[in-house]
């Protein structure tokens, strides 16, 4: 830590568990690991599965008394105050095509209040952390979300979820959105999404039906960097929302006018029509 950070109780600790963690991953991915399904299309391999059985073990070597939930299937629930949200491999699908952007995310709750939390990113040594009312920084240095209020200015970005697709309006969302900001971005890790944020590399984030694991160090990483965060009708952010939309604050607001016309059908832009974009090619 440098001179100017605050003395976190936990961030030294899960950092350095999330740095173990990120390791091992890159280990596998450089030998590129079998690919599993879950269900139909959700992928997992023998690094997600270690990578938490990692993570697991160090928690309780040091926090022999805290609950757990995994994103692997690892839960401890004996009604403690403390509760860690593990999300081992966050951004499996890059990983397992050999996509550079995943992370390692763990987040620590106290009484419902998320208190500590870390994302990891291995490929490019970029560990995000956060303490409740301490800010939060990337490898020591303050970070802060960007100052840009225009929202025709603001680059975003979203995910896609890998299951039921079909089912899923995100492509309309991402759609009017691209028409009214200078772009949408799709990297394919909601940790390191609601990061970007944090460090004001992207001025917003939206994304449907996200599990506990997946944003709970993200959210608080985002809001400690003097971010916002709600659900898509403005109300609060819980962790069980399935609703995620995280700003620099400054076009929170703008975004939220944009997904209440766009979830009332109002001035909704027609997709281009492919058929009409053929004939246009035969005539060229």
């Amino acid at each position: 830590m440098t001179a100017n950070t605050p003395q976190f109780e936990f961030v030294p600790a899960i950092s350095e568990i999330a740095r173990e963690a990120g390791a091992l991953l890159m280990g596998y991915f450089h030998r590129r690991v079998k690919i599993e399904y879950k269900g139909d299309v959700d992928l997992v391999t023998e690094a997600d599965r270690q990578s938490e059985a990692l993570i697991l073990s160090r928690i309780r070597e040091q926090w022999p008394s805290h609950d757990v939930m995994g994103e692997e299937g690892s839960r401890i629930q004996t009604g403690s105050d403390y509760l860690w949200y593990i999300d081992p491999l966050d951004g499996t699908t890059n990983f397992a095509h050999g996509f550079p952007v995943f992370c390692v995310s763990i987040a620590l709750e106290h009484k419902g209040t998320r208190v500590a939390g870390a994302v990891f990113d291995p490929t490019r040594d970029e560990l995000f952390a956060a303490e409740l009312g301490r800010g939060a920084y990337l490898n020591d240095n303050r970070i802060t979300v960007s100052k840009i209020d225009n929202l025709g200015e603001c680059l975003v970005a979203t995910g896609f979820p890998s299951h039921k697709r079909h089912k899923n309006p995100n492509i309309f969302f991402y759609h009017q959105i691209t028409l009214r900001t200078h772009g949408v971005r799709r990297a394919g890790s909601a940790a390191l999404d609601l990061c970007s944020v944090a460090a004001g590399r992207v001025d917003g984030f939206w994304e449907f039906n996200l599990n506990p694991w997946d944003t709970a160090a993200g959210v608080l990483i985002a809001e400690e960097a003097g971010g916002r965060v709600s659900r898509f009708d403005g109300s609060s952010f819980q962790i069980d929302s399935r609703e995620t939309l995280a700003s620099n604050g400054l076009v929170h607001n703008a975004l939220l006018a944009e997904f209440e016309a766009i979830f009332h059908g109002r001035g909704l832009e027609e997709l281009p029509s492919p058929l009409e974009y053929a004939k246009g090619r035969a005539k060229l």
